[in-house]
């Protein structure tokens, strides 16, 4: 009757250990994922905005030019009127291209999503390698040494793949200097 208890026992703490790990694990991946959604939304929004600025901007620009070439003359208004949209058009231009920078900030959270995913590809694998070889003849001493082998392996993994994955995400601009999110 004992053997049965300790068997038991060590049956549930690695169920225990497993479904705690890969839901802490799970969650993770879903809050990148989530996060990457963020991303993506505020960036397109931002690229769109600024597209759309320096389309106007543009058109702008070019119908004082087509006013200069209709009239021949260039007044002191028109030259001041120029000089400021080239300003402008360069402002939107760089406000697009600092938005762009969300592709390297989004590879990064996908990486560490991958990361994740590979963990706990690994950390069902020791499962599996662990209880291979236990059958219906292996004897109860056996079975609570490899399911306390497999626990520590999985604890081990567990820690291992937490120490590697960053939990912010930076990006750095020589314009804007350094960003960190999450």
């Amino acid at each position: 009757m004992m053997r049965k208890k300790i068997l038991g026992s060590h049956v549930k703490r690695l169920l225990s250990g497993v479904s705690a790990h890969g839901r802490r694990h799970l969650s993770e991946v879903e809050t990148d994922l989530l996060q990457t959604e963020l991303l993506l939304e505020e960036a397109v929004e931002k690229l769109t905005s600024s597209f759309m600025a320096i389309h106007s901007a543009v058109g702008a620009r070019q119908e004082t030019i087509d006013r200069l070439v209709a009239a021949g003359t260039l007044s002191g208004e028109d030259a001041a009127a120029l000089s400021g949209m080239s300003g402008e058009i360069g402002s939107h231009v760089n406000t697009a291209i600092t938005s762009m920078q969300f592709q390297d900030m989004t590879s990064q959270l996908i990486e560490r999503t991958l990361k994740r995913v590979t963990g706990l590809r690994e950390f069902l694998g020791t499962l599996d390698e662990h209880g291979a070889d236990i059958t219906h003849e292996t004897g109860s001493d056996e079975i609570v040494e490899r399911l306390g082998k497999v626990s520590m392996a999985l604890a081990i993994q567990s820690l291992e793949l937490r120490s590697v994955l960053r939990k912010s995400v930076e990006q750095q601009h020589l314009e804007s200097g350094d960003i960190e999110l999450f």
